[in-house]
């Protein structure tokens, strides 16, 4: 009976690693430039025009760095209309601007935390029971007003 020892274990491994592995051969590479300008690498020669193809050996080739390069900082992109309005109102009236962040921080408050809304539709007229699509509406406007006015220290 043959008993196997952690030694006899490891040549075992190694001698089948061997064994299915395969080894790293260099080929030969062909490249062209095809009628259009453009310009082909195979493995396999071109089956059109053999003299113009080059050969080249793959273990001449120098590997490429792969994820060497950093990434470029995206340029800032264009401000919208409301954002432009934004900038003036905080430029010429920090008050005004001030103002408009703390409705809309106070009405998104009341907006979140309550589900059943009326609004009036102009003066003197009965208040109307806001829907769910009227909420959502008025509380993404809301959001973007304190995203606009409110500064962020």
């Amino acid at each position: 009976m043959l008993r196997m020892t952690k030694f006899n274990s490891v040549l075992v491994r190694c001698f089948w690693l061997a064994l299915l592995s395969q080894p790293v051969v260099a080929g030969t590479i062909y490249t062209w430039v095809d009628e259009n300008g453009v310009t082909h690498y195979s493995q396999q020669p071109p089956e059109q025009d053999l003299q113009k193809s080059k050969t080249l050996q793959s273990s001449e080739l120098e590997p490429v760095k792969v994820g060497s390069v950093a990434p470029q900082k995206a340029a800032a992109p264009e401000m919208t209309e409301s954002e432009k309005n934004a900038a003036l109102i905080k430029e010429k009236d920090a008050k005004q601007a001030q103002s408009i962040c703390e409705n809309a921080k106070q009405n998104l408050d009341v907006l979140t935390t309550h589900t059943k809304l009326t609004r009036q539709d102009g003066k003197d007229k009965e208040p109307v029971a806001m829907t769910e699509e009227e909420r959502q509406a008025a509380i993404a406007e809301n959001q973007q007003r304190i995203k606009l006015f409110c500064d962020r220290k």
